[in-house]
C-alpha cells in the first residue's frame, strides 16, 4: 500500500513543470534548497550523470582541441574593452569590490563568459601563422545575475558546467568552417544522448554580442517550448581588434586573426531528462546511466543459490565494463523496482529459483517495460545488444516526436494556433522590421533560419506579404 501511495504521488509528465521539479528531487539529481536564489547543489547521483555526459563532449573535442582552465575573475579594464559584448552582459555581471575588508583598486567581474578573460592571453600566445589554428576549451562555472524565473539546470545564476571553446584562425572562412564543425560536434554529442536538435542561424538581433553571426541548436521540450542547448559564434575580427590578436603571415605582414567561440551547459542534461523521462521517473540512455544494470534477487526461502547466481552475473557484466549493482536489501521486490525505475536504470535483471531451473534470468527494459527471459550463459552479449537497442529506440522516438511537432504555417493565426503544440515554420522576407513585428504579434520569438533548408520552397512573408524563400523556426522558449 505504501508503495502504491508513493507511485500515485509522483506527478504525471503532462504536468511538466511539477513533474520536472519533483523528478530532480526524488531521483536525487539536484537539491534546490541552497540559500542563494538560482544556485543549486548536485547530488552524487546527479553528478555521476553529469560526469558521464561531459565525458562524451570531452571525447569529441579532444580529437583536435586542448582542454585548459582560465581564472574566474576578470579585471574591469579588460572586461569593459569590448563595448558591444559588454552591452549584452552588463545587467548580468556580479562584481567583486572588496578583498576582505579592503576596497579593491580594480573591480573584478565573475565571468559571465570568458572572452575577456581569455583573449588578453591569446594576444600573448598567437605570434605566427604557424600558431594557428588555436583550439582550446574549458569546462567551468559562470555567473549571471538572472532576473527571470530561475529553474534548476535550465536558467541559473551559477552555471556550474559551462563548456566553452575558443578558437583562433587565419581567415574569416577558416573561422566559418570551425563554426560548422562546432555544430557538427554538437549534433553528434546530442545524438549520443538520444536527443535530436534543430540547428538554426539566429537573427541579427539575437546573435551573440560582438559576433558576426550565431548558429544555435535547440531541443523541443515536452511542454512545447524549445530550449537552446548549444551555440556557436563567428566572432570575425572584432575581438582581435579589441585585444590586438594578430599573427605574422608567411610574407612577414601582421594580420588580424579571426575567432570563434561555442558553448553548451547543463541544459544538455535538462533536455535529456525531460525528453526521455516518463511518469515513472528518469529514463537514461545506457551510456549515461550511473548504474546501467540492477540485479534483483527474488528469494523465497533459502536464497543462497539465487545470490550466488546474482553475484556471478554481476561479475560477468562488471568484467565487460558494465556498471552493475545487486540490490539485495530488505525491501520487497516491488519497492526495488520503483526505486530503480525512478533512477532510470536502463536494464533490470530478476533472478529467482524458477529462473535458475532454466539457467536463465528475466530482463526488463526501463524504456519500454518489455520483459523477456534470456540465458545466463550469454548474458553479457544479450545486455550489450539491448544497450544498443535502447539508445536507438530512444533517439528514434524523440526524432518522431520532434518531427510531428514542427508545423508549416502560412499566416500569423496559424502560427498562434500551433505554438502551444511545438514549433512553427514560416516564411520570412528577411527584413528586420518584419521579424520583430512577427515576434510582437505572436508573443514568441524567431529561433532562426534552419541550416541546410531547401531554398526552393517559396511563400509569402505573413507580415508584409512579400515573396520569400527563407523560412524560420518560431517557438516559445525558456
Amino acid at each position: 500500500m505504501a508503495e502504491q501511495e508513493k507511485e500515485a504521488s509522483f506527478p504525471a509528465k503532462e504536468n511538466f513543470s511539477e513533474w520536472y521539479n519533483e523528478l530532480l528531487r526524488t531521483a536525487e539529481i539536484m537539491d534546490v534548497r541552497y540559500p542563494v536564489k538560482g544556485l543549486y547543489v548536485w547530488h552524487p547521483f546527479g553528478f555521476s550523470i553529469r560526469k558521464n555526459v561531459y565525458a562524451i563532449i570531452r571525447e569529441l573535442l579532444d580529437k583536435d582541441h586542448q582542454e585548459t582552465l582560465f581564472p574566474l575573475l576578470i579585471p574591469e579594464h579588460e572586461f569593459m574593452k569590448e563595448a558591444e559584448h559588454i552591452k549584452g552582459f552588463e545587467e548580468e555581471v556580479y562584481w567583486v569590490t572588496h578583498g576582505g575588508t579592503n576596497p579593491l583598486d580594480v573591480k573584478l567581474a565573475l565571468r559571465p563568459t570568458s572572452e575577456t578573460a581569455i583573449y588578453p592571453m591569446y594576444k600573448l600566445w598567437v605570434r605566427s601563422h604557424a600558431d594557428l589554428p588555436l583550439k582550446l576549451y574549458q569546462i567551468v562555472n559562470t555567473f549571471r545575475y538572472e532576473t527571470k524565473h530561475t529553474r534548476p539546470l535550465i536558467r541559473l545564476r551559477e552555471i556550474t558546467s559551462f563548456k566553452e571553446a575558443h578558437t583562433v584562425h587565419a581567415t574569416w572562412d577558416d573561422a566559418a568552417a570551425q563554426v560548422d564543425e562546432a555544430i557538427r560536434i554538437y549534433i553528434e554529442f546530442y545524438r549520443q544522448l538520444g536527443i535530436p536538435v534543430l540547428p538554426s542561424k539566429r537573427p541579427d538581433w539575437d546573435k551573440f554580442p560582438g559576433a558576426d553571426y550565431t548558429i544555435a541548436v535547440d531541443a523541443l521540450m515536452p511542454d512545447g517550448k524549445t530550449l537552446q542547448v548549444g551555440t556557436a559564434h563567428h566572432l570575425g575580427d572584432s575581438f582581435a581588434k579589441t585585444f590586438d590578436i594578430t599573427y605574422e603571415d608567411p610574407e612577414g605582414e601582421q594580420i588580424l586573426a579571426h575567432q570563434t567561440c561555442y558553448g553548451i551547459s547543463e541544459r544538455s542534461i535538462a533536455s535529456m531528462i525531460s525528453i526521455h523521462g516518463d511518469d515513472k521517473g528518469l529514463v537514461l540512455p545506457p551510456q549515461i546511466a550511473p548504474i546501467q544494470v540492477v540485479i534483483i534477487p527474488i528469494i523465497f526461502k533459502d536464497g543462497t543459490e539465487v545470490l550466488e547466481a546474482c553475484e556471478n552475473v554481476r561479475s560477468t557484466l562488471g568484467s565487460a565494463g558494465i556498471r552493475v549493482k545487486i540490490d539485495d536489501g530488505d525491501n520487497r521486490p516491488g519497492a526495488k523496482y520503483y526505486k530503480w525505475e525512478m533512477k532510470g536504470v536502463p536494464i533490470r535483471i530478476e533472478i529467482g529459483p524458477r529462473d535458475l531451473k532454466n539457467n536463465a534470468a528475466m530482463v526488463v527494459r526501463r524504456d519500454t517495460g518489455n520483459k523477456e527471459q534470456i540465458p545466463l550463459d550469454n548474458i553479457k552479449n544479450e545486455i550489450l545488444e539491448r544497450f544498443d537497442n535502447i539508445h536507438a529506440d530512444l533517439l528514434a522516438k524523440a526524432e518522431d516526436e520532434v518531427q510531428s511537432r514542427i508545423f508549416d504555417c502560412e499566416t500569423l493565426d496559424e502560427v498562434r494556433e500551433k505554438l502551444p503544440q511545438g514549433i512553427a515554420r514560416v516564411h520570412w522576407c528577411g527584413v528586420k522590421e518584419c521579424g520583430l513585428k512577427l515576434e510582437e504579434d505572436i508573443g514568441a520569438g524567431i529561433l532562426g533560419i534552419p541550416t541546410g533548408q531547401d531554398e526552393n520552397v517559396t511563400g509569402k512573408c505573413p507580415v508584409c506579404g512579400a515573396d520569400a524563400t527563407t523560412r524560420v523556426y518560431v517557438a516559445r522558449t525558456y
